[in-house]
């Protein structure tokens, strides 16, 4: 095997060692790892903590989400029905989509993310564990509020999508679009800053010998997961922020009267919002791809085809924005373009489709909870992704735009493509956090419910759809055939929550996290977060030589648990983790990493009221409340990742490597590139902008003079270059 970094490979066959450990390292490794108290829970940094944390909060949005569905079909369980007003409705309707498109299903993977991710690479944390903190505590903050808009009449109430002219002063005039602009841009800086930890973390951290080729599945979903959300989500902030200065000072983006274009508004958001519905999708497919081995009890069939496979739907789901705007009037070529790409992206879909079907014949399939969840799914997913297919021919979507087969269709999909997975992921990996797993007989009953809830819900809709009933409406007309159909929508709402208050009822039965044991491997899963654990996560980070560690190097947990591996103590007296390289994950450098701290979930409060009091148009409280967000973030930053007087450090088996590092080689560096791309991303969208606002309306905007215009970008990429450059050799000192 080649080196990267010069580390000799033959040094991993001097593990697992045969030396005892002396009994006090474990013992200074719980002081340093130890558990909060009191106010320490609200400060706590570490995976084990804010993964569960956030996991809690995603779930907390999906139930008051779905309660706001349930009063929706409530409402639409008969015609003329005077249930809610249209306002409330509306407000209603808003709320639920963007709660479980923007507070849900993207915090809810990512939330996995943090959770697990340490533990699947072998990693003592991820590589910045305030970042993951703070982007905690400001979706949670920020979350909150936009649902308590619901209680104030601020709710907005212009669809999840806010198309304009419906969100412009003329038609929105209060501040509810306000909250929606500012909140979600807001929610959105928060899922970026996760998506920074996640891409460092499963680039950087890996446990020695875990090379691309032997990582596992559920890291490449997300690693290909976070790198989407940095070149999709600038394009939300960009519009969200383009609409609110246009909504405040009047200028002209989206407003034809003032020559704006409010088409530029669905480009923008939709290449964001369809790639999201990717960016959803994978990790959930990862989180498949990683249980369905287990539940079948074999290695999954065509593991690289299956990463190829998330690979092309990443890299394919970025052409297909437009197959939302077909009704439009856009360009035949366009619309022959797009159509195309959206029949493309369901073959990559359905090689992952294929490859669990194949792992599950392949092996003994289980049905427990997991196993039955991952099966329905997969059921689910492939009828959403079959109407998917007739929606991309567009002489179909021209018929079908706007009714509720689009409804259903993209519930199929996104229930069965993220939730059902979702709900896979917590039944299966609860017990690695929880000193009890939750209840089988119990969790059958969630699953029917939920499956028979699901098809009486959303099936009917496909009818009702095609008999013309159109979507986002809050009330419909008599003798028109949809009685039965809505009813049956309705009824089968109440199913499906039944199914999640029975879930409830079983997580505040069995969950019991943070003890001083889990429930262990109850399903037999091959992976490294199966390990004897703690809150310093294993007791030493292993050699990996296998894509089922658990399963193929016999005595792996024994030999972690007795510290015959990597770090086995406290080399530095601080916490610590290993950074390996990107290609063959070999020991580069020791990692110390920050202890808890109050300043992130301060700067996520002062951050969130930044937000919150531009809303209110509040603008010197806000200001100053920026200010010191600002402090806060500098305040948790300017102690980190210092040069240690301990300049090298023992990492086990007389292997040493450095304490500090700088430049290409630090992760600090990798987040700062990529922290420039979504800066890039962002200026890339003005440009694109900018050009189509020209093409619409040329005399209103003209282009600069070229050669003008030509020499002070170029100077001002000179005087960047230049600050770089002495900013690199000011570091080195």
């Amino acid at each position: 095997m080649k080196s990267e970094t010069g580390f000799d490979p033959a040094l991993y066959a001097r593990f697992p060692t045969s030396d005892e450990r002396p009994p006090d390292e474990l013992k200074e490794l719980e002081t340093i790892w130890c558990k909060p108290r009191g106010w320490g829970w609200l400060t706590a940094i570490n995976n084990n903590f804010v993964g569960v944390y956030y996991v809690g909060a995603a779930m907390l949005f999906f139930v008051l989400a779905g309660a706001l569905a349930v009063l929706m079909r409530t409402q639409l369980a008969v015609p003329m029905n005077g249930f809610l007003p249209q306002e409330t409705y509306n407000q209603f309707f808003t709320v639920h989509g963007t709660m479980m498109m923007f507070l849900f299903a993207v915090p809810a993977v990512e939330a996995l993310g943090v959770l697990l991710l340490p533990q699947m690479l072998g990693a003592r944390d991820l590589p910045f564990p305030r970042l993951s903190a703070y982007a905690f505590w400001a979706y949670l903050i920020g979350g909150l509020a936009f649902f308590a808009s619901l209680f104030f009449g601020l709710a907005p109430n212009g669809g999840w999508f806010m198309y304009p002219p419906l969100s412009s002063m003329e038609f929105s005039p209060g501040i509810n679009a306000d909250f929606w602009l500012l909140g979600i841009g807001f929610i959105e800086i928060s899922a970026i800053a996760g998506a920074i930890e996640i891409i460092v973390g499963v680039l950087r951290n890996r446990a020695p010998g875990m090379t691309l080729d032997k990582m596992p599945i559920f890291a490449w979903a997300m690693l290909i997961f976070a790198c989407m959300i940095i070149i999709a989500f600038p394009s939300i902030i960009l519009s969200t922020l383009l609409l609110e200065i246009e909504r405040a000072l009047g200028w002209p983006f989206f407003d034809p009267l003032k020559g704006g274009d409010p088409l530029l508004w669905q480009h923008l958001f939709w290449f964001f919002g369809h790639p999201e519905v990717y960016i959803i999708f994978l990790p959930a497919a990862g989180a498949m791809s990683t249980i369905v081995p287990a539940v079948a009890r074999t290695p999954l069939v065509g593991y690289r085809l299956v990463v190829l496979a998330m690979l092309a739907t990443g890299f394919i789901s970025f052409g297909v924005w437009a197959h939302h705007m077909f009704t439009t009037g856009m360009p035949t070529i366009s619309t022959n373009f797009f159509s195309a790409a959206s029949m493309a992206v369901s073959v990559p879909a359905g090689v992952q489709v294929f490859a669990w079907i194949a792992t599950l014949a392949a092996g003994k399939m289980r049905f427990n909870t997991p196993g039955l969840f991952v099966v329905g799914g997969l059921t689910i997913f492939v009828m959403g992704g079959l109407t998917g297919v007739m929606v991309a021919m567009v002489p179909f979507d021209w018929q079908a735009h706007d009714s509720y087969f689009i409804v259903a269709h993209l519930h199929y999909v996104l229930i069965g493509g993220m939730v059902f997975p979702m709900f896979a992921a917590i039944y299966y990996w609860l017990p690695m956090s929880s000193a009890r797993p939750l209840s089988e007989r119990l969790g059958k009953w969630v699953f029917w419910l939920m499956f028979a809830g699901m098809h009486l819900t959303f099936l009917p809709m496909h009818l009702t759809g095609l008999m013309g009933m159109p979507r986002r409406v809050y009330t419909w007309l008599p003798d028109r055939g949809w009685e039965i159909p809505n009813m049956l929508s309705t009824v089968g709402a109440f199913v499906f929550a039944l199914a999640v208050l029975i879930w409830i009822i079983d997580m505040a039965r069995n969950f019991r996290p943070f003890g001083a044991r889990d429930a262990g491997n109850v399903f037999g899963g091959p992976g490294l977060e199966w390990l004897p654990t703690g809150l310093y996560s294993v007791r030493s980070i292993p050699v990996v030589t296998s894509r089922y560690p658990l399963w193929d190097q016999k005595g792996l947990a024994r030999d972690v648990e007795a510290g015959r591996y990597f770090l086995p103590n406290s080399a530095t007296g601080e916490r610590e983790t290993i950074v390996t390289s990107t290609l063959n994950a070999e020991p580069q450098y020791l990692q110390r990493m920050p202890s808890p701290s109050g300043w992130p979930i301060w700067g996520a409060v002062f951050t969130a009221g930044l937000f919150l009091l531009l809303t209110v148009k509040a603008y010197v409280p806000s200001i100053i409340s920026g200010v010191l967000a600002l402090y806060c973030i500098l305040q948790w930053c300017w102690f980190l990742d210092r040069p240690h007087p301990q300049r090298t450090a023992e990492i086990g088996a007389g292997i040493i490597v450095p304490t500090y590092v700088s430049g290409p080689s630090s992760h600090g560096w990798w987040a700062a590139v990529i922290t420039l791309v979504v800066g890039g991303m962002v200026a890339a969208l003005m440009g694109f902008s900018y050009v189509f606002l020209w093409s619409r309306s040329p005399d209103l905007w003209a282009p600069p003079p070229g050669m003008a215009s030509m020499a002070l970008v170029l100077a001002g990429y000179a005087a960047a270059a230049v600050l770089a450059w002495a900013s690199c050799r000011t570091l080195r000192l």
